[in-house]
């Protein structure tokens, strides 16, 4: 496959994981307690699942731009703001996560978890990654374009 083959899967797996934090952190989350019948503990347990399987998706699209990356060379801004985004989810992966599953079940065992919630720092980190994965898009996509003009160029001469 050419550079131009890799760059459009790296677009599109940037993309697609901006959107599914859009549309899981920021819309099924909130929501899901807003349903009818929905208890404190089936939400927290819905969660604990739905947040589980988007996490394994995430470290995955990150394992594959990381691999993309030595192939097609991106911008050091890019590269940059992939960094950031791999040490956020390695954070919420190891810490973040495990922390917030034990509090959820504390919860749905019917105690009272001691302590402050980490919650806040989990919707900290998807705002940073949110915002990460859209600005390493737009960089990505304008230096895709340069890349595109160049080799374009350099065919015609």
């Amino acid at each position: 496959m050419e550079k131009q083959g890799y760059r459009g899967i790296m677009l599109l797996l940037i993309f697609l994981w901006a959107g599914m934090i859009l549309g899981i952190s920021f819309l099924e989350a909130p929501l899901k307690f807003q349903a009818p019948n929905v208890t404190l503990g089936i939400g927290l347990g819905i969660g604990r699942l739905v947040f589980g399987a988007l996490n394994k998706i995430e470290l995955l699209f990150s394992i594959i731009l990381i691999v993309l990356s030595f192939i097609t060379r991106p911008s050091v801004k890019f590269r940059l703001l992939l960094g950031l985004l791999s040490m956020i989810l390695l954070f919420q992966t190891t810490w973040l996560l495990p922390a917030l599953d034990e509090r959820a079940q504390i919860i749905i065992d019917g105690r009272i978890p001691s302590g402050g919630s980490p919650h806040i720092i989990y919707v900290v980190a998807e705002i940073i990654k949110l915002v990460s994965l859209i600005s390493a898009g737009i960089i990505f996509f304008n230096n895709s374009l340069k890349y595109i003009q160049k080799e374009e160029v350099w065919k015609a001469s």
